[in-house]
């Protein structure tokens, strides 16, 4: 079944890591009742490298600079969010906060483009296991070493 809408939205996510968990933010798909969690990052504007998009939502959404951001590698994401198909290529990389305060909290908050506030929180990718909430986008886990 083809998409309504049929382009392909190239985004920047980075995987922050401290003591084997990662920084994901906690989302929710209202269609399929889901709770799910992602890594820190956005969308690409047309004539921006993928990093430097990271380093811009990065700054946006947790007001902070992002210090040495390697890329890990490159996802295609096919998914279903709130009933609408969508598909993403995703740059991950993995990058170092500023402030090693933000790798002692529990949660680390931060504001969307569009204004909402998120929550990110440190969890294990282990932790993502069927049953739990899953880590988005597909392939993360495994691009990060983990099962499934």
């Amino acid at each position: 079944m083809p998409f309504a809408d049929q382009r392909i939205r190239p985004i920047a996510i980075c995987v922050f890591r401290n003591r084997g968990r990662i920084l994901a933010i906690e989302g929710y798909d209202p269609t399929k009742d889901e709770t799910f969690y992602r890594p820190v990052g956005g969308a690409l504007r047309f004539g921006e490298r993928s990093v430097d998009a990271l380093h811009r939502e990065v700054a946006e959404e947790l007001e902070v600079e992002l210090c040495e951001p390697v890329l890990l590698g490159v996802l295609e994401n096919l998914f279903t969010f709130d009933g609408a198909p969508g598909h993403e290529i995703v740059f991950v990389y993995d990058g170092k906060l500023p402030d090693p305060t933000l790798y002692g909290q529990p949660t680390v908050t931060g504001v969307e483009s569009d204004g909402q506030p998120f929550t990110a929180v440190w969890r294990e990718p282990e932790w993502f296991t069927p049953g739990r909430p899953p880590l988005y986008p597909d392939g993360l886990a495994e691009l990060l070493g983990q099962q499934p």
